[in-house]
């Protein structure tokens, strides 16, 4: 008997979109935690096939020909669903209903699409057919840019199968006929067959594609994607919903941890909690080619594959602390050895870095530590020793003091630490760059996180001296506030003072120094959020009154939308400022923007886009947006629901506490399952229990 507070494919299962070709519509992706797809729009084709270190780049095959021509171009829009275990998508053309299945098969380095045609109109002959094209390689290199690599290929027809090649890796693509279909003559580019169709009857068409190293592996995977393209639904829902019970689940075989079950009769707090957990999830990459082992990736299926950012890894902390603290464990001492100055992430398929600092780098890094052990109680590792790029060796603990300090180094005359140009901060708000708030004040949150840590150790006098430090640092952060405004300002080398009106000081000021911030001052910072920031299904990152909202419209945070830990961290905020009636207001708004799949890299305000069914839309990957379908940020969702509405504090000691904030949401949910180093605790509107 299924757990009704355990999701199934079916329950994650998104609405339905209309896709007019190639408009406002990230198309879904699609993974088996080692392959990586998405669908394009078209009812058949599949972009983006990766299966690092094999990659066929961005590029777009399968598209469906009907009648000899290319469907897409009859104008008829595409109606597609996505489900962790599939894509489904229809259309009708000419009297032809067309239903296909998309999935990345368990196991296998590639992606099936079962179409099944229906006849409207009298007896009649179907010809279909695929546009192919390959562009696979293998680079013995780190992926370093934001593509996948691709490169050209020659490619070979035998049949219905084309190979292509450019001698490092191949592909194989085959159209997969129905009974009694006569194979049309032609090249590798348009494989086509015709079938005889009764009236109102029906025939089952197949196209899978497989890449490998050799030619040898790509076809045995094509013949087992060919074979098992009948079944390839059903095991694919059957294992995904095993690895979704999994997590919830302490004696899983899955993971090295587990997340608590969420009992609630709330259906929008359900359906956060939910997204947050398995758009997690959908991030787990056990690639045998990663040097990392088990590792997590930060975007998906198009950009940055095989890259984990410490910022986006850092906003899902909590959950990787508790769902896989072993994976955790091992990426945070593989940071440590790298230089986290000069870079904003890691690669997996070499260990080594990708791209230049990230300022919040130091922040989140302390975040991590600290969640690993205060939910683990490891507190072996904070005196584990790493080794530094420079040389230097010292126990994990003292790198924590190092983090809390490092804004010394950048301190201008001021007092603040300077954190640099638009590309070291945001990259879309030329505005939001040198002494912020935001950043400003998580230094007052790890020096006084690393003083914890300290007193644990028994070092009374240094927890003295960084509270101390913490005490004078967040009267300079103060100064930034605009009296009046609910927002600061960001000093400039110069001295100027630049008012920006920017939800990443929301939220980072918000729940990082809350509890040093004037009443007055608090209630302000909420009515700005509630009358510039909030929508009702998402937000504004940047309000739209800022003087930079012309900048850009990357809507990850710009005016016309924001990324997916924005609105997690917000509410969180929000909470934290003394109003947590604000956000169970708007649970309901944001719970319906969980009908796409996964939280997209961003989600447009209602008016830069027409919402689905009441839920902010993902934001389009092309040029000016450049915006992937999904990001593993993903875990906000889960800390807004664990430490926000349930109000669970973890100290680094162990020790386990809550305020919940659930009269306005449900009073009488409960998490059941909360593992604190080993101990399970309830939590329900009253306390935390252990069990």
């Amino acid at each position: 008997m299924p757990n009704p507070l355990i999701p199934t494919c079916a329950d994650l299962a998104g609405d339905e979109d209309l896709d007019r070709f190639d408009d406002m519509v990230n198309p879904p992706g699609l993974t088996n935690h080692w392959a990586t797809a998405q669908v394009d729009h078209d009812v058949l084709a599949v972009r983006s096939l990766n299966v690092p270190p094999i990659s066929q780049g961005d590029s777009i095959s399968g598209q469906l020909y009907l009648g000899g021509r290319l469907a897409r171009s009859y104008g008829q829009p595409v109606r597609v669903r996505w489900r962790p275990d599939r894509v489904e998508r229809r259309t009708t053309i000419e009297g032809w209903e067309i239903e296909t299945v998309t999935v990345c098969p368990p196991g296998q380095p590639g992606v099936v699409v079962q179409a099944q045609v229906r006849n409207t109109g009298p007896a009649r002959t179907l010809r279909l057919g695929v546009w192919l094209t390959s562009t696979v390689t293998r680079s013995g290199e780190a992926w370093l840019a934001a593509e996948p690599p691709q490169a050209v290929n020659t490619t070979t027809r035998t049949g219905a199968r084309v190979v292509g090649t450019d001698q490092s890796a191949w592909s194989v693509q085959e159209l997969v006929l129905p009974e009694g279909a006569t194979l049309l003559d032609g090249g590798p580019r348009v494989v086509e067959a015709e079938v005889e169709v009764a009236a109102g009857g029906s025939v089952t068409w197949g196209y899978v594609h497989a890449i490998a190293a050799t030619e040898t592996e790509a076809g045995t995977a094509a013949e087992a994607l060919v074979a098992g393209l009948d079944q390839a639904a059903a095991v694919s829902e059957r294992t995904w919903n095993t690895k979704i019970a999994a997590m919830f689940d302490p004696d899983n075989e899955e993971f090295s941890g587990s997340l608590p079950v969420l009992d609630t009769s709330n259906e929008a707090l359900r359906k956060l909690y939910w997204w947050g957990a398995v758009g997690v999830l959908w991030f787990r990459r056990d690639n045998p080619a990663s040097v990392l082992g088990r590792t997590y990736d930060t975007l998906m299926p198009r950009y940055w594959q095989t890259t984990t950012f410490i910022w986006d890894y850092s906003l899902s902390s909590q959950v990787h602390a508790l769902l896989d603290p072993a994976v955790m464990r091992r990426q945070l001492g593989h940071w440590v050895g790298l230089d986290i100055d000069s870079h904003f992430g890691t690669e997996w398929l070499t260990g080594g870095p990708v791209g230049y600092w990230y300022s919040v780098n130091h922040y989140a890094m302390t975040r991590l530590v600290r969640d690993y052990v205060a939910y683990t109680g490891d507190q072996t590792f904070l005196g584990e020793e790493h080794t530094t790029p420079d040389g230097v060796t010292r126990p994990m603990r003292e790198h924590v003091r190092s983090w809390a300090r490092a804004w010394h180094r950048i301190r201008s005359a001021s007092g603040l630490a300077d954190y640099g140009e638009i590309d070291n901060l945001l990259e879309c708000v030329s505005s939001y760059v040198h002494e912020v708030a935001s950043l400003n004040a998580a230094n007052v949150w790890c020096l006084r996180t690393a003083a914890r840590l300290a007193e644990l150790d028994g070092d009374a006098t240094e927890a003295a001296q960084l509270r101390t430090e913490a005490d004078e640092l967040v009267e300079l952060v103060k100064e930034l506030y605009i009296p009046g405004a609910g927002f600061f300002h960001a000093r400039q080398p110069d001295g100027t003072l630049v008012p920006t009106r920017h939800c990443y000081d929301f939220a980072t000021v918000g729940t990082t120094i809350a509890d040093d911030l004037d009443p007055q001052v608090r209630a302000e910072m909420v009515d700005f959020f509630t009358s510039e920031l909030q929508s009702p299904s998402w937000m504004r990152a940047l309000s739209p009154h800022d003087a930079d909202a012309g900048y850009s419209l990357r809507a990850d945070h710009q005016w016309n939308g924001a990324y997916p830990a924005w609105p997690a961290d917000a509410a969180r905020a929000v909470i934290d400022l003394g109003r947590p009636d604000v956000v169970a207001q708007w649970l309901p708004g944001l719970a319906r923007s969980t009908n796409q799949g996964p939280p997209g890299q961003a989600h447009f305000v209602e008016e830069a886009a027409e919402s689905l069914n009441g839920g902010a839309r993902k934001t389009p990957p092309q040029f000016p947006y450049l915006i992937d379908w999904s990001c593993s940020s993903a875990g906000s969702w889960v800390e807004l629901v664990l430490s926000g509405i349930f109000g669970v504090q973890v100290d680094p000691s162990g020790a386990v506490s809550a305020n919940p904030n659930l009269a306005d949401v449900d009073p009488d949910a409960v998490l059941r399952g909360l593992r604190v180093a080993g101990v399970s605790y309830d939590v329900d509107a009253e306390a935390a229990t252990r069990q």
